[in-house]
């Protein structure tokens, strides 16, 4: 393991994310709000801690192997959410327990959109702006993780897209195309929110809220500035303005690079995993608005547009603050369920993954037809592609043990005192990284124990980082040479 090397990299990303706290300083001069003060002092704590970790080893020069891959991916989310944390903590605007700060910039950097924080229409604008920016940095770092470097340490059918996606060669470094990986998505990335913060202006935002959405939207989080997030605009374009873009981040990045680079929509129509996710998509929207039509929850009109735009701000992991909760029936969790699907592998989608599950969907059929042929030679494909049986282990793996830290999580939750509804649908919402749940985590989270939010800021933890980045740094195989 090569530690010089990665406190080096560590160092140089906690001081490029000091940078980043300098955007809501700016934002705290401009509409005078008294709070800049707040992320002078997170930059300087951020930029010291950063220098102090790379100074003594930035001339340390070797090639990262696998292992460590591992451990800088899982510390990168660490400890930029621990130094996150710090300007939320002093905040004189929010008082935040250290609990629940580092609770909010976990939630904000995985963007799972849970928050601890209510009262958002009178808070600071530059508090507004900085939960927003978390979530939408975090965004970007999902994208180049999963389509970068998540591929080339064999997560559970992640590496189904090594030989397509733009990223490193077919070995076990961590090369420089990496660095033109990321420069790559990141100009989709910019694009999409420039895209979407100049529709939401048009649907009747001002520029702030525009931008702060936008942030949100195409990081698939979910955070507001308002407490009644998107239906505080009582506008049915915005709502759909928002659908469309939170569909859009649910595909795989990698995929919409392809588009662009070689302008031609085929690379769309040929993928497997985006015609699952838009099946579905179409499926859930039409069973939800159909049924809050026939119920007479509300008029036709209503059920449209709020049906759909609950539906993929659900499956999308978005988790904007909506009503799906307070749905009749089974709709609640009908939706609810429908978020462990997520997004496509490389969105800023959570969940497990479109691939995964039609993976093991595949997988399922072909143990169905091989017991009606026993002796056929049955091969799994997702369209053109033949995929590996070590793929297919991968992902039944991954799948094994995220039902059982789904569950472990689930009872601990429950001793912690919760309640069942409350205990399931908290560990669902973080683990899929969708925020919203059920009970007394519908609205916010700020009600429930210590105990419980630290629980669950390893559960956003863990669905992000795909599970088994971070179990494996818990194994002692791992630590041996």
């Amino acid at each position: 393991m090569h530690f010089a090397v990665i406190a080096r990299v560590l160092g140089v990303l906690l001081m490029i994310f000091s940078l980043t706290l300098l955007l809501p300083i700016v934002v705290s001069l401009w509409f005078n709000d008294h709070n800049y003060m707040t992320f002078l002092w997170g930059f300087g704590v951020a930029f010291s801690a950063g220098m102090a970790i790379w100074l003594p080893v930035y001339r340390s020069k070797a090639d990262l192997r696998t292992r460590d891959g591992f451990l800088i991916t899982a510390l990168f989310w660490l400890v930029l959410a621990t130094f996150g944390a710090v300007p939320l903590y002093f905040s004189d605007g929010l008082s935040l327990s250290i609990t629940d700060a580092f609770f909010e910039s976990v939630s904000g950097l995985t963007t799972t959109g849970a928050t601890v924080i209510t009262g958002l229409d009178t808070l600071p604008p530059s508090i507004l702006f900085y939960r927003q920016q978390l979530q939408w940095f975090g965004g970007i770092g999902i994208i180049v993780i999963a389509v970068a470097i998540l591929p080339m340490l064999g997560i559970g059918g992640m590496q189904l897209y090594r030989a397509e996606a733009p990223g490193p060669v077919k070995d076990n470094k961590l090369t420089p195309r990496i660095t033109e990986t990321a420069k790559a998505l990141f100009t989709m990335y910019l694009v999409f929110t420039f895209a979407c913060a100049v529709a939401y202006k048009v649907a009747g935002m001002n520029w702030f809220e525009a931008i702060c959405h936008a942030f949100s939207t195409i990081a698939n989080g979910g955070f507001s500035t308002h407490d009644a997030s998107i239906l505080h605009f009582e506008s049915p374009a915005i709502m759909m303005i928002c659908t469309v873009f939170m569909l859009i981040a649910g595909i795989n990045f990698a995929l919409h690079f392809f588009v662009w680079r070689e302008k031609s929509i085929s690379h769309y129509v040929a993928d497997a995993e985006l015609k699952f996710y838009l099946t579905w998509i179409v499926i859930g929207s039409v069973i939800t608005v159909a049924y809050l039509a026939s119920s007479k929850t509300f008029s036709f009109h209503d059920s449209f547009y709020l049906g759909i735009f609950n539906f993929v701000s659900t499956m999308t992991t978005a988790g904007f603050a909506s009503n799906y909760s307070s749905f009749p029936s089974f709709l609640p969790y009908l939706l609810f369920l429908f978020a462990f699907l997520g997004g496509c592998a490389g969105s800023t989608g959570g969940g497990m993954k479109n691939i995964r599950v039609l993976l093991l969907y595949k997988q399922g059929m072909r143990e169905i037809h091989r017991l009606i042929h026993p002796n056929a030679v049955i091969s799994v494909k997702v369209g053109k592609i033949t995929v590996p049986d070590r793929v297919i282990e991968a992902v039944w793996g991954f799948f094994a043990m995220y039902v059982v830290s789904f569950a472990a999580m689930f009872l601990v939750l429950i001793a912690t005192g919760l309640d069942l509804r409350t205990a399931f649908s908290a560990v669902g919402a973080c683990i899929t990284n969708l925020g919203p749940g059920m009970g007394e985590v519908a609205a916010h989270y700020g009600d429930i124990n210590s105990p419980a939010k630290w629980v669950l800021c390893f559960a956003m933890l863990l669905g992000r980082l795909e599970v088994f980045t971070l179990l494996v740094l818990l194994t002692p195989a791992f630590w041996r040479r």
